[in-house]
């Protein structure tokens, strides 16, 4: 709430359940005219050469909006990352140009684990990118229902696909932009077809550039990335 009260940006992050894509059953029912059902394959065998779809998304807690990144190769840290940064140049500067922190709430595994090295980065090179003080907590194991975007965007997404075929990845991406809710929340979603190679090796040399101050209270899991500049 301290970061509300002082107008700076909060955000959740997250990857929501990869997706296949294609003319595939997706669980859930949607009302059709009788006697007109939407035809799926029988078996979800997916396509070799189709990718299946990863959303990465952030939440605003603020103003109960929230963006998501598309990715169609690996989810890594710099994808989580990426994602980041695209809420920020397409959404989160315009929202709050005085800004000078933002606190960003994860899971404690996944691409944006707080025992991976490369989030911690890829974090120092947004930093330094934004001039923002990037304020990280993340949830303890066995905690991540507690994550704001799990039950105020990711489960909005899928019930409003529900029962719909994920055809391609523009269908992907106008499912998720259509998704509201009564109490106003809106979402933005971009498709990401960069690639993010696994397996990124970091060096002790670029850990140690890393400009981070642990908190008092488990700093494993609670931490501020300063920027350089």
């Amino acid at each position: 709430m301290a970061f509300q009260r002082r107008n700076q940006p909060k955000i959740s992050v997250d990857t929501k359940k990869k997706e296949l894509v294609g003319n595939f059953k997706n669980g859930g029912r949607e009302w059709q005219l009788q006697g007109r059902p939407v035809e799926v394959a029988v078996h979800d065998f997916p396509d070799p050469k189709v990718k299946k779809a990863i959303p990465y998304g952030v939440y605003d807690w603020t103003r109960n909006e929230g963006w998501v990144s598309i990715g169609i190769d690996h989810d890594t840290a710099r994808f989580a990352a990426a994602s980041i940064r695209r809420w920020w140049k397409k959404m989160g500067r315009q929202r709050y140009p005085h800004a000078r922190q933002l606190l960003i709430t994860a899971d404690c595994g996944g691409s944006n684990s707080s025992r991976t090295r490369l989030w911690k980065v890829v974090l120092q090179e947004l930093a330094d990118e934004l001039g923002l003080e990037l304020a990280i907590r993340h949830f303890p194991p066995g905690t991540s229902k507690w994550n704001k975007i799990e039950h105020r965007m990711f489960c909005h997404i899928t019930r409003n696909w529900r029962g719909r075929p994920l055809t391609s990845y523009a269908a992907i991406v106008q499912l998720i932009g259509q998704t509201t809710t009564t109490t106003g929340l809106t979402i933005r979603a971009e498709l990401d077809e960069n690639r993010y190679p696994t397996k990124e090796q970091v060096t002790a040399e670029q850990m140690a550039q890393v400009n981070l101050r642990p908190e008092e209270f488990h700093g494993e899991w609670n931490y501020t990335i300063l920027p350089h500049a």
